[in-house]
């Protein structure tokens, strides 16, 4: 029988009875440098950076004459080619397999020569490009939802059976995604509606959430476990919101208007998306606007526990993506 059938038939038996992206590229996927400015580059966890040109755009539509480049990484020290550094004959730096400790600036020096044709006499030419790096990982969805049910009183067993009927249906709706129902709650009250006497009402309100332990073996230990999960927490989220769409419909459609005692109320479905971090990343529009939904590697002086969405502050550290404050 389907859940929302299932439910149908119980509130009427109780009647009866009583929700690289983030930085400045090119067309070719490149990002360039600016004279003066820090160029921002936020880079998912475990991918490779785009590659970040030393040159501003503008130089690099004319021709440059014996160019050299320097890269310098966030220890300070010359960054050499090795597994995670490519640097391309040009000057272009890509960093694989991108770690929280990867993080910070990173700094290049363009050397050229400007060279009079008439005289032969060469200047020779700096400039200097900033670029700061940051390690984000996408945030672990969970959903905060809320419905509301017609009653026939705010005592009695009735409210108590339908709310234990509708836990166990959605569970059910959403078990072979690894996902469940978390804090579900429920209150009386009474309602005046307009052009209306005063009826009681079910304030029925829950989350859904990943259910860990079944995550940590249906992920293999993916790197990147919150794209599977967020994946699901999604479509968990859609079943939800079919489920109680169908309410309505078979209510509305399906009885000839004749409505229940007990019956959901058409339109009082709300959810919203709320967003938690690893720990060592956290949420700030205002220092990260261009990657503002994102949960971004926590910077020196700060740090984030588990489960916060929050970099708060501690003097004492001094790399990046800390978990506590020693």
């Amino acid at each position: 029988m389907r859940a929302w059938v299932l439910v149908s038939a119980v509130l009427w038996y109780l009647t009866r009875v009583g929700w690289q992206r983030f930085s400045e590229f090119t067309e070719k996927g490149f990002v360039y440098g600016k004279l003066v400015h820090t160029v921002k580059i936020y880079v998912e966890l475990h991918h490779n950076s785009p590659f970040l040109v030393c040159m501003d755009i503008h130089l690099a539509k004319k021709e440059t004459v014996d160019p050299t480049y320097l890269w310098i990484g966030p220890d300070e020290k010359p960054l050499t080619g090795n597994y995670r550094i490519n640097i391309t004959k040009t000057g272009k730096l890509m960093v694989k397999d991108f770690l929280e400790s990867l993080s910070g600036l990173y700094t290049c020096t363009l050397s050229y020569k400007i060279i009079k044709v008439q005289t032969q006499k060469e200047k020779m030419v700096k400039n200097r490009y900033d670029f700061m790096m940051f390690a984000y990982r996408e945030p672990d969805y969970s959903y905060q939802m809320a419905v509301r049910f017609t009653t026939k009183s705010c005592v009695g067993r009735y409210n108590e059976q339908l709310f234990t009927v509708l836990k166990k249906i959605l569970n059910n709706l959403i078990s072979d995604l690894s996902c469940r129902i978390k804090q579900p709650s429920y209150k009386c009250h009474f309602v005046k509606l307009p052009k209306h006497g005063i009826i009681p009402e079910l304030f029925i309100a829950f989350q859904v959430h990943a259910f860990v332990p079944q995550w940590k073996s249906a992920c293999n230990e993916a790197v990147d476990c919150e794209d599977i999960t967020n994946h699901n927490i999604v479509q968990a989220r859609d079943r939800i919101a079919e489920f109680f769409r169908s309410q309505a419909f078979i209510f509305y459609h399906g009885y000839n208007k004749t409505l229940p005692a007990m019956h959901f109320m058409d339109h009082s479905f709300q959810m919203a998306r709320m967003d938690s971090c690893h720990p060592g990343f956290g949420k700030n529009e205002g220092l990260h606007s261009n990657c503002a939904t994102c949960c971004v590697v926590c910077s020196p002086g700060t740090f984030s526990p588990a489960a916060d969405v929050t970099c708060h502050t501690c003097i004492s550290i001094l790399a990046y993506g800390a978990k506590f404050c020693p």
